[in-house]
């Protein structure tokens, strides 16, 4: 079996024509909102493919973050038949901070099972998607709600986006001036963050909007810097 980047498996096809084995698994979202309140969180994971795949899970911290994470998921390591779903569930087992909200990363590699096809490629493919744990106490609002509250200003060619909020902000897309800034990520709660500007940005209103906890687009809001 080999495991080959996407980029280059996209070389091979065009030099030597072969076939390749299409990852099919599918994940039932796009991040994991653990609600404190509750014992678990859970996942889905389907492969509607007609072949077998063995699927692999397990949870990092975000960011430059050394700590290891409170959770377990069960079960981490499973065969999943052509048709067949499984529920992925996350368990804490640990203490985190119950005034904000903690930022976590949840992988799930699919494996493919090897084949006999003459010239194949087999394709293990890691998806990465955010597991955010929301304390009992944080239920009563979102980040939605709460988006108007972050500060922006701008530092040489950054601006430095504030996160006084309890919430984690995920960013969908932010423009400054009517054009896109391209590294739009996320801001932790209580913390600070600079994003770098094109060098064609040299000024204007910014306008952002946050991805839901169901991985929607929320509204657009303008600050100025």
């Amino acid at each position: 079996m080999k495991f080959v980047h996407k980029t280059l498996l996209a070389s091979l096809l065009i030099l030597t024509g072969v076939s390749t084995a299409q990852a099919g698994i599918v994940i039932g979202g796009t991040r994991l909102v653990f609600d404190g309140s509750k014992k678990e969180a859970s996942i889905n994971v389907n492969n509607p493919d007609n072949s077998p795949y063995l699927i692999q899970s397990w949870i990092e911290a975000a960011g430059d973050s050394t700590q290891k994470p409170p959770f377990i998921i069960t079960p981490p390591l499973y065969r999943l038949d052509k048709g067949q779903q499984n529920v992925e569930r996350v368990v804490l087992t640990g203490a985190l901070p119950q005034d904000r909200e903690s930022l976590f990363w949840l992988n799930i590699k699919s494996i493919p099972s090897a084949t006999t096809v003459e010239n194949s490629l087999q394709i293990a493919v890691k998806t990465r998607i955010k597991l955010i744990y929301r304390p009992a106490a944080l239920k009563r609002s979102t980040p939605e709600e709460q988006a108007d509250k972050l500060t922006w200003r701008r530092s040489g060619n950054k601006i430095e986006v504030t996160n006084p909020t309890d919430y984690v902000m995920n960013f969908n897309e932010i423009t400054v001036g009517g054009k896109k800034v391209p590294e739009a990520t996320w801001i932790l709660p209580h913390s600070q963050t600079a994003i770098s500007l094109p060098a064609q940005i040299t000024s204007g209103a910014v306008v952002f909007k946050l991805i839901s906890d169901f991985g929607g687009t929320g509204e657009a809001h303008t600050a100025n810097l």
